[in-house]
């Protein structure tokens, strides 16, 4: 199994490159310092693990899974901070490893990625569903999102974001200083964001609550948003009052 080592720290990455050199089956394919470079290298190198630290500069481990496409690589977190390991781990799914790494806690890890090699799809479900879990619970955190930008990705922070649109299946995030491709779904980033930020007003976009300006009711129960950017989008009459809500318990600025 190729492995993609990530994390910012040079003696951690020499250490985790050593250890899984010992275990056959495994090896390292590439190694990452930062979430955008981690993003890169697994749209290149394809690696059906990654070891993925936590806590980095920019983007967090969990930014990077949360925006990784599918199907997925197996992920192990690792981590000093124990809080945030609670929050990522999933016996059935994914595991973490708590710093300074052991031998025998990499190895069972190692053991349990081994075990579900034959059951790939199945747990990249469950993956999924640990991971969006994981996400929601920093939730108080602002929320950072990786994006496509030519060959190379950026980190785009929540304060910039507008709205994410889905067009022909595929995933746009609008900020305040551009328009990029994601990879995941409106579904997932429903998901995974914080409900009390971010809004779904219809089966097309999803709006940063932040940057609405103006709320539009209009004849059959629906309406419309204007953004900070002079954007008016459609609301869907079956969101449209829980939108209201969201804002302020339906006072909006009309």
């Amino acid at each position: 199994m190729r492995v993609l080592i990530v994390d910012d720290e040079a003696p951690a990455r020499a250490r985790l490159r050593q250890m899984v050199a010992s275990h056959e089956g495994f090896e390292v394919a590439g190694e990452a310092t930062t979430g955008v470079e981690a993003m890169r290298l697994a749209s290149e190198l394809k690696p059906d693990l990654m070891l993925l630290d936590i806590q980095m500069p920019g983007c967090s481990g969990i930014d990077v899974a949360a925006c990784l496409p599918r199907p997925r690589p197996q992920i192990i977190f690792c981590t000093a901070h124990d809080q945030h390991a609670v929050d990522a781990f999933e016996l059935h799914a994914i595991d973490y490893l708590l710093k300074p790494i052991t031998r025998v806690r990499l190895a069972e890890a190692l053991e349990r990625v081994r075990s579900l090699a034959d059951m790939r799809r199945s747990s990249h479900d469950q993956s999924d569903d640990a991971l969006n879990r994981a996400v929601h619970r920093q939730s108080a955190d602002p929320a950072r999102f990786l994006v496509k930008s030519a060959s190379n990705y950026l980190v785009v922070g929540e304060s910039r974001v507008l709205y994410f649109s889905s067009e022909d299946g595929l995933t746009k995030l609008i900020a305040d200083s551009g328009q990029y491709w994601m990879d995941p779904t409106l579904n997932e980033l429903e998901l995974r964001l914080d409900r009390s930020r971010f809004f779904r007003i219809s089966r097309a976009a999803l709006i940063n609550l932040n940057a609405v300006e103006q709320v539009f009711p209009l004849p059959g129960g629906g309406g419309e948003v204007l953004l900070k950017n002079r954007s008016r989008l459609e609301v869907s009459r079956r969101r449209f009052r829980d939108l209201l809500q969201s804002l302020g318990g339906g006072h909006a600025e009309i």
